[in-house]
């Protein structure tokens, strides 16, 4: 009974510590509006993913993780489209303010930055109601998260007409709502490494599981201390063995025995590895009038997200525990709190129990500013460009 009611105090005392600390983060919404003319691609993006992962802590101390409550930073990139148009939002630490600031800045010169307040107060704190519906989901990976999904570089040609943006689906599928329809695209991440998480080392055994590289374990010291007391006490009997002590040599497959796609599953997987990760969810959330509520430009969404699937690799797909369907029984009751819980995980930022990894080359492929090829029509941009006033200027 104590054990039992010591474990119960101390789950509730780390929820209420971090619950305490979470409240007193104060978090600034950044509006970004991107520049006329971008001919840069998603790698400029991937550079401020990569700044972003600057918020790791590299392991948080016990003090300050058992009595402060405090946790890894996360953050947030959203995309958000309505009749008025298409806008781009970030939501960080404002710690960490100046370091995104100066990211994008430093990738996009021409790009204006400015604080906000947070745009989902524009509807009730408590939805669907009986003015509005939803239809939201949190997106996962299909496959192990060692296995990338496809990035931009795939959607690069050598030609410059011939260059796709990944963004291009959901500006075109935003710009064609109507009336009250409103469309939140959400990419909540949180920064892992060594010290957080031990998804390198998950990553690394299932490429060596799909290479078949079997990893030999080093006998421990307890196994040497058994296999001494064994021997001893047979020694009478037979000659002591301590050939199980001996580390066996790892057989190492050629390369050369797998077929081409193959080969290239097992690169893009390391690739995966040698970059910065972030741990999160990607989810969306379709709002509009009940009267007109429609389920078309969901459909147009997830092909926007279809894009980046590889039946060889890793895919997005929703996950269906979390997503606003249900069966009987009490189908309407299970479908409203299904609504209630994720538009308040969307307005909270929170990131839920099942997460997925993705790297920063992932990340800019899902979220990046839509370069100039992409000509959405209701996708707001800054019309003019920002003139530095000469040094010789009187103030005086």
């Amino acid at each position: 009974m104590p054990i039992s009611l010591a474990y119960v105090f101390w789950e509730f005392w780390l929820f209420y510590i971090r619950k305490l600390y979470v409240e007193s983060i104060k978090w600034t919404i950044l509006r970004v509006r991107t520049p006329k003319e971008i001919l840069k691609t998603p790698k400029s993006m991937e550079q401020v993913f990569a700044a972003a992962h600057a918020s790791y802590t590299f392991g948080i101390k016990p003090y300050d993780k058992y009595w402060k409550g405090k946790v890894e930073d996360w953050h947030s990139f959203d995309m958000v489209g309505h009749a008025g148009g298409v806008s781009f939002f970030i939501r960080i630490n404002d710690t960490f303010r100046n370091l995104i600031e100066s990211a994008i800045y430093a990738q996009y010169p021409e790009a204006e930055v400015e604080v906000v307040d947070d745009y989902t107060e524009v509807f009730p704190a408590v939805l669907p109601n009986k003015t509005y519906d939803i239809f939201g989901a949190d997106l996962i990976l299909a496959k192990d998260d060692a296995y990338p999904i496809r990035t931009y570089p795939y959607f690069e040609a050598m030609v410059a007409e011939e260059k796709v943006d990944t963004m291009a689906g959901f500006t075109e599928a935003m710009s064609h709502l109507k009336g009250e329809e409103t469309l939140w695209i959400q990419i909540l991440i949180r920064p892992i490494g060594e010290k957080t998480t031990d998804w390198p080392k998950r990553a690394q055994k299932t490429l060596e599981d799909a290479i078949g590289r079997k990893k030999v374990e080093t006998p421990g010291f307890l196994f040497g201390v058994f296999l001494f007391l064994k021997n001893l006490a047979l020694a009478p009997f037979q000659q002591p063995d301590w050939s199980a002590l001996e580390t066996p040599k790892q057989e190492k497959v050629a390369l050369t025995v797998f077929t081409k796609g193959e080969q290239e599953i097992f690169r893009s997987i390391e690739d995966k590895i040698s970059k910065l990760a972030f741990e999160g969810v990607v989810r969306y959330i379709y709002i509009d009038h009940k009267d007109a509520f429609t389920r078309s430009n969901v459909a147009a969404i997830n092909g926007a997200f279809r894009q980046f699937n590889d039946e060889r690799k890793n895919g997005l797909k929703p996950n269906i525990p979390v997503m606003t369907i249900a069966k009987q029984p009490f189908k309407s009751k299970r479908l409203y709190f299904k609504k209630r819980t994720i538009y308040d995980r969307y307005r909270l930022r929170k990131i839920p129990e099942k997460k997925l990894v993705l790297n920063t080359e992932e990340l800019a492929s899902l979220f990046h500013f839509p370069t100039t090829i992409v000509e959405a029509p209701m996708l707001k941009r800054v019309e003019a460009k920002k003139g530095e006033p000469p040094l010789t200027l009187p103030i005086e």
